[in-house]
């Protein structure tokens, strides 16, 4: 069984996949990927180099993300030529992991954690889709703490992806995460439960 994991930033996705894997299923981890793909020699880095200019690399030749994220979230062009470039490459990556895990261990849980996962319509791929929800006001808390944002650039960050109550109604599955950790861990213990895997 396969499921797709998604939220929005700063929900805990993050925080629900290990409790996940700490139950046994097997996680394919989208963000993992995006980083491995904008490793100096690999070809996208090349790609994005060449598209936003070499003010995206540092001295060493690895990604200044805070910078390409400047660029980025300050402009929906910008962002949308980023994941033209980026989005083939991790779903084919993502794709070739889950096949390989299906074919490993056919009743094991595989868990592929992606953030734009509506946005990208890649909801078909998936039996099921877990969405991990907090409200849009702890959300934007959460998310100036955690990346030292301010309230202007937390909120251009939110209003890049789909607002979470949408995500929240589309759910096959819905973690709330708003209520402190072990409530958290009770809903994946219920869930777990529910699949047979107790």
């Amino acid at each position: 069984m396969n499921i797709g994991l998604t939220g929005g930033i700063a929900t805990g996705k993050s925080t629900v996949s290990r409790m996940l894997v700490q139950r046994g299923a097997a996680l394919i981890d989208a963000d993992v990927i995006a980083r491995e793909i904008m490793e100096p020699g690999h070809p996208v880095l090349a790609a994005v180099a060449k598209r936003f200019g070499q003010t995206v690399l540092h001295p060493d030749g690895t990604l200044d993300r805070k910078k390409l994220g400047e660029i980025v979230f300050a402009d929906p062009e910008r962002r949308k030529a980023l994941e033209n470039l980026t989005h083939p490459a991790i779903r084919a990556e993502m794709k070739q992991r889950l096949d390989a895990l299906e074919a490993a261990a056919p009743r094991r849980l595989v868990v592929a954690d992606i953030p734009l996962l509506y946005e990208s319509g890649l909801e078909r791929l998936y039996e099921r889709i877990m969405v991990v929800y907090v409200p849009r006001d702890l959300q934007l808390a959460r998310l100036m703490e955690r990346d030292g944002l301010s309230r202007n650039e937390a909120e251009r960050r939110l209003n890049a992806q789909m607002d979470i109550e949408l995500k929240k109604e589309r759910a096959d599955i819905l973690i709330d995460n708003s209520r402190g950790l072990d409530e958290t861990e009770r809903q994946i213990d219920e869930f777990w439960r529910d699949q047979g895997m107790l």
